[in-house]
């Protein structure tokens, strides 16, 4: 049970994976949100994505109560919260979950087969972790990427893949880095390939960042295996703090990830290789695998706030006066051989 965001759901994929190796013969069904659902798509591991509405009705609650009722031997909710174990009790002659230290929490511990304690002071993976050892298999540090598809729309050259649009205004960094980013791509002899969603925001967004630029864009016109077949032939992915750059560092393809508020021991992108060391709160440069995250290295960062102005409309300073010679750095030891 994953009712989150898609960057939650992907990061989910240990788990999973975890519960797979232990139990080979099983079958591992997944519920998630129709609009995360496709992150899933092609995961060898899941036989059936179980999509319910992003908002769903109480008949529409009931229904799908009743179609998973009793179904499963083991039901795991990857998240705390009333929903998610709700359908974790009502799914599974035995249930799994993390809960809250409060009094709900106890009251779920109850009733839950085995739980463990909702911690935010840990990498999501190392939360999904920590569930598959609670019952008892041995964890797989391994994100699962969708199914790669290689897109009509891939170039035969040597191309980089830049995501300049988050889902929230204040993860985005400036245009100007932006066009700068893409003018160095094109100089070290490599085309630009722009990713992004249908969202008309979004896409507003990226014709401000891209005009007059000399990019293939590709927003809005791949589905999630036709990004990971796309992200995964590239030679870097350039992106901010969003659910694309967790993919794009679970293809194994060199990235670099920009990161302003988030606090990345908790959300950093997590490599294709499991880390030997955990990333640090704050930091100009740091590499783990094949990941590059780049920070403005500020006092307050990270604040693990919804930008300067607390919403998801505000800017952020450590993004809006982030070099861009220090993301270009990074640049080139993603592309440097190794």
């Amino acid at each position: 049970m994953v009712l989150q965001r898609l960057g939650d759901v992907l990061l989910t994929t240990p788990l999973i994976r975890s519960l797979k190796r232990a139990w080979p013969d099983a079958r591992i069904d997944a519920l998630v949100f129709s609009d995360t659902a496709g992150i899933l798509a092609g995961n060898p591991d899941i036989a059936e994505v179980i999509a319910m509405p992003a908002r769903p009705s109480a008949m529409q609650s009931l229904a799908l109560a009743a179609r998973v009722w009793r179904r499963y031997a083991l039901a795991v909710s990857a998240q705390p919260g009333d929903r998610p174990t709700f359908f974790a009790l009502v799914a599974g002659r035995a249930a799994v979950a993390p809960v809250e230290d409060r009094l709900t929490g106890r009251v779920k511990r109850a009733l839950l087969r085995r739980s463990i304690p909702s911690s935010g002071a840990m990498h999501r993976v190392r939360q999904m972790l920590r569930l598959a050892e609670a019952i008892g298999v041995a964890p797989v540090a391994e994100v699962a990427c969708p199914a790669p598809v290689s897109p009509a729309i891939a170039p035969p050259a040597p191309y980089a893949v830049l995501h300049a649009a988050p889902m929230f205004h204040y993860k985005r960094w400036t245009a100007d880095g932006w066009r700068g980013v893409i003018s160095a791509l094109k100089q070290r002899g490599l085309q630009v390939v722009a990713t992004g969603g249908p969202a008309p925001g979004e896409r507003a967004y990226l014709d401000d960042v891209l005009a007059g630029a000399d990019v293939l864009r590709a927003d809005g016109k791949l589905d999630w295996q036709e990004l990971t077949g796309l992200i995964s032939a590239a030679r870097v992915y350039v992106g901010p703090d969003t659910s694309v750059t967790h993919l794009a560092a679970a293809t194994g393809v060199p990235i670099v990830a920009l990161y302003g508020p988030t606090d990345p021991v908790l959300w950093g992108p997590w490599p294709a290789s499991p880390p030997s060391q955990d990333w640090s709160p704050a930091g100009t440069i740091q590499r783990r695998g094949n990941v590059w995250l780049v920070q403005n290295p500020l006092p307050c960062v990270p604040c693990q706030l919804e930008g300067c102005e607390r919403n998801r409309d505000s800017y952020s300073r450590c993004l809006d006066e982030l070099p861009l010679d220090t993301v270009l750095t990074a640049v080139d030891q993603a592309l440097a051989p190794r």
